[in-house]
């Protein structure tokens, strides 16, 4: 993202353009953090940002499956990613299943 920096100069009554606080560009990059996934079975290591990394502990810690999985988070393993898909299946095929109405 851009924006501009401002000096902290106060400027002169009646707007003299010598005197005024000097604006620059500023550029204001993501705060990425090196992490290490498990992609299909492999360690990889890539860049994430910290909001990511952090919507990624959530998911984990409520039980949703996170669309990446860290190596070091604990309480993660494969097998409980495994749970959640089955227990995400179950949930969408009770979702679809509708009970039947007695019609009198």
């Amino acid at each position: 993202m851009f924006g501009r920096s401002h000096t902290h100069h106060r400027g002169v009554a009646g707007g003299r353009w010598k005197k005024r606080a000097p604006k620059t560009q500023k550029l204001f990059y993501p705060n990425l953090q090196p992490v290490m996934i498990l992609e299909n079975g492999k360690d990889v290591r890539v860049r994430l940002c910290t909001k990511c990394i952090k919507r990624i502990k959530k998911d984990t810690t409520d039980g949703v499956k996170p669309f990446l999985m860290l190596k070091h988070v604990p309480n993660i393993t494969p097998k409980t990613v495994e749970k959640i898909e089955v227990e995400e299946k179950d949930k969408k095929l009770t979702k679809k299943v509708k009970k039947p109405t007695k019609k009198s």
